[in-house]
């Protein structure tokens, strides 16, 4: 079955471990290194379509994540660049269909973090031009004009900027991504948006608390707007207990008074995970918020957002991308029909892509 998933930080973490900006042969199983993501193991996953995040740490000064978020564009460039059989980069629904149709994976980009637009609707059209498709208005931290879940109250959702960004988005014809917002924001974006509401990598918040998640009350407004909730696979949104877990690995994180992509905070933050280690969660817990999320916004609102390469810690079951089937077998033992699962793993996403994006 195809799949089209929502989050893949493999660019990032590419830049980390190879900062000479030559990187691993993806065309060979990586499985073991440490990485989540190569070409066997998505094939092996079904996978058929990935939005790479060009993500860009909230760390660094805006005109400095502008550049960065431009430098990960070309990283994503020149992958797909090195695989041309087996990579096609796609800007819309139509170009990710003639990639499935030429057996390659349709490699789309989604920018993680409004902090990367410097404040500049220029910068957004430019990022456009580039072949970013969406948009995640926040990451950790509030920008001037967006809060975040995970960070204090500044602006009460969206300033007037914050407005003309989504409405700016709309006229683009690129997705404004409501994962790492806060729920005020994702309201103030559906009370401006004229497009389908759409997270990229974002779980339950009736079934684990974490205010990354996504309460019922915008659940019922996802379905209002025809959106998807790309339900993502990082313990830290599964459980309370998985919560509470990562809850003290920020509080490490934070207490660590280096850049996000040192090499020695890494190893630091690794050394803590490897003596503090997460509660196990499995494709049971990942089905569950999926399940949450058909019975509250419907089957038409469900998506996959892995967000692999983008976490230390993943359910038990699900190691990489290659394990989408795991997935959809839970599923298939709970009544999921293979028409639902199509859904899910693609119908939906590309529904929301085509309405927004062309």
């Amino acid at each position: 079955m195809d799949v089209f998933d929502g989050h893949n930080d493999l660019p990032w973490r590419l830049r980390i471990r190879y900062p000479s900006g030559s990187f691993a042969d993806l065309a060979q199983d990586l499985g073991g290194t440490g990485l989540h993501t190569d070409l066997p193991r998505l094939e092996r996953g079904g996978v058929g379509a990935q939005f790479w995040s060009v993500y860009v740490p909230n760390d660094r000064p805006e005109p400095q994540a502008a550049i960065q978020v431009v430098e990960q564009v070309e990283l994503v460039r020149r992958i797909v660049a090195r695989y041309p059989d087996r990579l096609a980069i796609a800007t819309n629904a139509a170009e990710v269909e003639q990639a499935r149709a030429t057996g390659r994976i349709a490699s789309l980009l989604g920018a993680e973090g409004g902090h990367c637009l410097d404040n500049s609707l220029v910068v957004l059209g430019s990022l456009y031009k580039l072949g970013i498709r969406y948009l995640t208005l926040t990451h950790s931290r509030n920008t001037a004009w967006a809060d975040s879940a995970t960070d204090t109250p500044a602006v009460g959702g969206l300033s007037d900027f914050g407005r003309e960004v989504v409405r700016e988005l709309n006229r683009l014809g690129m997705l404004a991504d409501l994962s790492h917002v806060a729920d005020s924001t994702m309201h103030a974006v559906l009370d401006v948006s004229t497009a389908p509401a759409f997270f990229s990598h974002s779980s339950a918040r009736a079934l684990c608390g974490h205010p990354r998640n996504v309460p019922d009350d915008v659940l019922q407004r996802v379905r209002e707007t025809n959106g998807v909730v790309m339900v993502t696979f990082v313990p830290f949104f599964l459980t309370e207990e998985c919560r509470s877990w990562g809850d003290e690995l920020y509080r490490v994180e934070d207490a660590i008074a280096l850049p996000w992509d040192s090499p020695e905070f890494l190893d630091h933050r690794q050394r803590w995970i490897d003596a503090n280690p997460c509660p196990p969660t499995t494709a049971a817990d990942v089905a569950d918020h999926i399940d949450h999320v058909r019975e509250v916004a419907g089957v038409d609102a469900v998506g996959l957002g892995g967000d692999f390469d983008g976490t230390e810690v993943v359910p038990g079951d699900l190691p990489d991308v290659s394990a989408y089937p795991a997935l959809f077998a839970e599923l298939s033992s709970r009544g999921w029909t293979d028409a639902d699962l199509r859904k899910l793993a693609w119908d939906n996403a590309m529904r929301v892509l085509r309405v927004t994006c062309g």
